[in-house]
């Protein structure tokens, strides 16, 4: 099964494959052609009902390839107001085909007629919220034709995610006798009493592996939020090392946090905030992160939506015996990198943690090793579902697995073997941690560092510093969409 907004972002993905929604458009077309062909014979009458949407785009393909049947279009809107061009263009084809469609502007003119069967097109996956004019009244001057309705992707009106109406109890939506979906089942038409066929349309296996810029898509932020709500960061780090918890740090904030602030040992905390005014320093004694201070850490640790723990804290005894207290107590979501990795494998914890180890602190965690990204993919999910923690794995192409669901990335070149690359992804990941579920924050951070990585490679070559990523991941974060 697929989620709407996981299926919004394979249709961005096949685009960025070569594949053109445009084409994805026709042989989606071509699947509601097949299906009204098993449920009517030719010369039957065929009542499709469109939305201005992509949704509505479907059908209007589809009429092309039903010129056996008596097709009525009905267009709910004005065609100037078509919202997608490739929808837009269907309308236009359809036209010139002098195939019969009308345009409705007031649901008072609506007249379906007495068709053998009816399509809904009206809306697809993207609607939120209950109908509006003129479709509410076309939904519900449907519901009184005795014919059976076809619905594409969803009835029109259901929530395809959970099956429920839009709108509540004081929603309208279409009784469907039959759906076709495409590329996958949506999770909420296994609730409704119709006939699912679930259409392949050529999208690749690739768009749904493989990150893609349709990742992007879930990073939404509200015009009417405030500080602090998308998003607070603490990274604990630093001691033997400085550059790797300022660099984490930075990098959150540059991929979107609100607020990052630094817990390291107060012998570092001067160089750690002079790197940059927009970083809070919460210095804590002594040279290391020791158990002396795990209290004061899970302190802020609750006030943060999100941890990343390890950057420069260094592997001496004191220092792993501290993260293995802290994470023995935590409950909240955290990225683990650097050496408190090797901690995490003989830690009971309640926390939610995305381990972000390469090769060599994959091994030294007690993981598996192999040379193919597929191999690797394969084994890294097998222990990812032993820790029970999501993995992060770095290399030529990154594996992102929680054990049963796997993404791989391909952004990134050989100019990021330079130091620091690994600690601006954990905090890349820990700002996106804040807002997205923990297995999609660690897929669009690795699609996201490395893009930026790519951009900065433009421009540098393999010069490019883990600083020159940073600048570049507002960039790399962004959607044309």
């Amino acid at each position: 099964m697929i989620t709407s907004r996981r299926m919004a972002a394979v249709d961005a993905n096949a685009e960025a494959l070569g594949v053109p929604r445009k084409q994805l458009m026709e042989s989606s077309g071509n699947a509601i052609a097949r299906v009204v062909r098993g449920l009517v014979d030719p010369g039957a009458s065929v009542a499709l009902v469109c939305g201005r949407g992509n949704n509505g785009g479907d059908a209007l393909v589809a009429a092309r390839f039903l010129q056996e049947y008596e097709t009525a279009v009905h267009l709910l809107g004005r065609p100037e107001t078509i919202t997608t061009q490739i929808a837009r263009e269907n309308w236009g084809a359809l036209v010139a085909s002098e195939l019969e469609a009308a345009v409705v502007q007031d649901s008072r003119a609506f007249e379906p007629g007495d068709p053998d069967l009816v399509v809904d097109a009206i809306l697809g996956t993207g609607v939120t919220g209950a109908l509006r004019e003129p479709e509410r009244s076309v939904v519900e001057l449907l519901g009184d034709l005795e014919a059976p309705v076809l619905s594409v992707d969803v009835p029109t009106g259901i929530d395809p995610d959970t099956g429920d109406r839009l709108g509540g109890t004081d929603g309208v939506a279409i009784d469907a006798d039959h759906v076709v979906t495409f590329h996958d089942r949506k999770p909420g038409l296994g609730s409704l009493d119709a006939e699912v066929t679930v259409a392949d349309i050529g999208i690749p296996r690739a768009a749904e592996l493989f990150t893609g810029p349709g990742d992007l898509l879930q990073l939404d932020r509200r015009p009417d939020s405030h500080k602090g709500e998308n998003g607070e960061v603490l990274v604990v780090g630093g001691g033997p090392y400085t550059g790797a918890p300022t660099l984490a740090a930075a990098a959150a904030l540059r991929a979107g946090a609100d607020l990052v602030r630094v817990a390291c040992p107060e012998v570092v905390a001067r160089e750690v905030q002079a790197f940059s005014p927009d970083l809070i320093v919460r210095p804590f004694p002594g040279e290391t992160l020791a158990s002396p201070h795990v209290d004061r850490i899970l302190e802020l640790a609750a006030a943060h939506d999100a941890v990343v723990f390890g950057p420069g804290l260094g592997d001496t005894e004191a220092a792993l015996d501290a993260v293995r207290e802290f994470l023995e107590q935590f409950e909240g979501n955290a990225v683990i990198d650097a050496d408190a990795l090797r901690v995490v494998p003989a830690v009971d914890t309640d926390a939610t943690l995305v381990c972000t180890p390469h090769q060599g602190e994959l091994r030294a965690m007690g993981g598996p090793s192999a040379e193919d990204w597929e191999s690797r993919a394969d084994l890294a999910a097998d222990y990812a579902a032993e820790l029970d923690h999501i993995l992060l794995v770095k290399g030529k192409y990154d594996v992102v697995t929680d054990g049963e669901s796997v993404r791989v990335n391909r952004t990134g070149n050989p100019g990021m073997t330079v130091g620091g690359t690994g600690d601006v992804l954990a905090g890349a990941v820990g700002a996106l941690l804040a807002v997205l579920p923990p297995f999609e924050a660690a897929a669009v951070g690795a699609f996201a560092n490395g893009r930026a990585g790519d951009i900065a490679h433009d421009d540098m070559g393999n010069g490019l510093v883990a600083t020159d990523l940073i600048d570049r991941l507002p960039e790399a974060l962004r959607t044309d969409e």
